[in-house]
């Protein structure tokens, strides 16, 4: 109960954490069931909480977002659908181009400029064309460089 008076848990976790302190495999499953059943423990809330966080804070994409939920222990349905709630209430453009904002002052200097920056942006989940596109928009004057 402490570890959930702190923050959310997956039920990986809380399996995790418990099988650290050495409890019998029944004790764990007895535990789980009954945090399960008060509703103190649920998957589903904790990928919606954790794709919320993903897109608002941490300004992530979809793809990066799922990869961390599957990475909590919950179950890529349950990943997919909570990525696919936020998301759906999300504009992805608008992290995205919030996420842009804050790597890059004024407009893209060089092609070793453009190639970090979408790079990155890659590895944060963003669609590839998004990216491109978004990008090409801040080359400002400059822009000749991206097609040599």
């Amino acid at each position: 109960m402490r570890l959930l008076a702190r923050r959310e848990y997956s039920t990986a976790q809380i399996r995790l954490r418990l099988a650290r302190r050495a409890l019998p495999e029944p004790e764990i499953d007895a535990a789980i069931a009954r945090l399960t059943q008060a509703g103190l423990l649920d998957d589903a809330r904790v990928a919606r909480a954790w794709a919320r966080r993903a897109a608002e804070i941490k300004l992530r994409g979809q793809n990066r977002t799922r990869r961390e939920i599957e990475a909590l222990g919950i179950a890529p349905e349950t990943a997919r659908q909570a990525v696919a709630a936020v998301f759906g209430e999300l504009d992805e453009e608008a992290v995205l181009e919030r996420a842009i904002a804050k790597r890059l002052e004024g407009p893209i200097r060089d092609r070793a400029h453009f190639r970090q920056l979408y790079q990155t942006l890659l590895r944060q989940g963003f669609p590839p064309d998004r990216v491109a596109a978004q990008l090409l928009t801040r080359t400002g004057e400059a822009g000749a460089f991206v097609e040599e």
